[in-house]
Formats: structure tokens, sequence, C-alpha cells
């Protein structure tokens, strides 16, 4: 009969973590989140790409026909595009990353998952569908239209990653303050709604009054349009947009929304 001593030091898969839990976890949110939202419908997946790009295609051609000559370049769905597209990214990432705990809660009581598995699930589901739909709809807008654009990858790319990343640092600080704070959804949600007017989608920020100018510079959203729109017009220079203070915006706030759903996760998800 063995001794304890000879007894292996732990038995098999005691104290071992599995290997990419985390990565594991995070990929079946992500099927999950599919599955319930596009796994119903006729179509499938195939609408979340559609959906958006059809709203693009019908509000550019309606503003088109009102503004036809943009303020750069020859073709206002294009313009409008560069506009809408990074503005579209931060927003419908932030209103997935705000809303996660909510949409994962039942999934939140297994030990396995973590809050931090469902942020970064929606962050990542949505950022590859708005990425995909933003190709599709700049390749077939330069194929049809009558332009001779030389793009630059540079700006544009980093105004995406710019716009991700504001998109998933304000929403994680909002999924901390909904979870606290309910009331601070609608709030959040009528204060922001001149955003869209006020992030140089339908202009450019240098054709505005100085006075206006001074107040919109502390807009981020202004540096990550006036970043994509200098990738798409080789001619044109940005010289207001500050990456630097996008980025800086997005990292501070990005802390504070992590320490917040570190601190208090149970007791959002306990409420």
């Amino acid at each position: 009969m063995a001794s304890p001593s000879d007894l292996p030091a732990h038995t098999p898969g005691a104290g071992h973590h599995r290997s990419f839990a985390a990565f594991r976890t995070i990929s079946a949110l992500m099927l999950r989140e599919m599955s319930t939202r596009y796994g119903r419908s006729p179509g499938g997946y195939v609408w979340a790409l559609l959906e958006p790009l059809g709203a693009i295609l019908i509000l550019g051609a309606g503003f088109s026909l009102i503004i036809r000559n943009p303020p750069i370049g020859n073709s206002f769905l294009i313009f409008y595009a560069t506009g809408f597209l990074p503005f579209s990214l931060y927003q419908n990432l932030s209103n997935a990353v705000a809303r996660a705990i909510n949409f994962s809660r039942p999934l939140l009581m297994y030990p396995a998952v973590s809050w931090i598995d469902a942020v970064f699930a929606r962050f990542i589901l949505n950022s590859l569908t708005n990425i995909l739909v933003a190709y599709l709809l700049m390749a077939g807008l330069l194929m049809v239209t009558d332009t001779r654009t030389v793009l630059d990858i540079g700006p544009i790319v980093t105004s995406f990653t710019l716009a991700m990343l504001l998109g998933l640092a304000i929403g994680t600080l909002n999924c901390a303050l909904i979870g606290l704070y309910p009331t601070w959804e609608v709030i959040w949600s009528i204060a922001t709604r001149p955003l869209f007017l006020a992030s140089a989608i339908f202009f450019t920020f240098d054709s505005l009054p100085r006075a206006i100018q001074d107040i919109l510079w502390w807009n981020p959203l202004v540096h990550i349009v006036g970043e994509m729109r200098s990738g798409f017009y080789p001619m044109y220079r940005a010289q207001y947009v500050d990456n630097a203070y996008v980025l800086t915006v997005s990292l501070v706030t990005l802390l504070f929304g992590l320490l917040l759903m570190r601190r208090f996760h149970r007791d959002i998800l306990n409420d």
C-alpha cells in the first residue's frame, strides 16, 4: 500500500487553470449574442449588415438631394459616409458595451463568466460587424461614384481605432453608471443627441466660425471624423486634429469605468 509520500503532489486538474478559458468564454458569449439577436429571423446575421447599410444609403441619398456640393470632394455620399461611419462605430459600440451586463446577466451568475468577459464579447462582436459594414459601404460607393479618390490607409485605420477605443471607454463607464443609477441611461441619451450635429458629419470643422470651433474642438468625435477625412481627401489638411487628446480622453474614461466596474459589479448584479 502506497504511503502518503508516494502519492502525487496534486490530483489531476487540481489548481490547473483551463487554457484559453477567457477566450472560450468570450467566444461563447459572442455566439450566444449572434444566435439571440440574429438566429431567430430569416436571413440571420445578414440583416446585421444590410440594416445599417440601407439606413446609411437612404439617409445619405436624401441629404445629397439637399446639399449637392459637399465642402470637400465632388460626392456628398462619400463626404457623408466619411463622417457618419466613425461616428456610427463609436455610438454602436458605446451603446452595446453599456448594456453588456444587462444582456448577459443570467450567465454572469456562473463563476466561469465574469463581467469583463461580457464587456469584451459585445465590444469585439460589434466592432467586427461595424467595420465590415464600413468596408462594404465604402467599397461600394467608391465603385459606383465618379471620383478619383486616393486612399491613405494610415489615417483611416487610426480613425477607426480611436472610435473603437472611445466607444469602449464611454460604454464601460456608462455600464457602471447605468447599473448603479438606472436613470442615467435616459439622461445620457438626451444629453448626447446633439452629438450627431456637433461631430462635423455634415460640414468641416474649418468652415465654422472661430467661436464655435473653440467649443467643438473639445468633442473627441470631431478629431476622429477629421482624421478619417484626411485619409480620403489627400488635399484636406485637418490641422486641428489632435489624436493624443482623443487617446487621453479615452484611456482616462476607460480607467474610471474599469475601476467602477471592479468595485461595484457585485452590487450591480445583485440589484
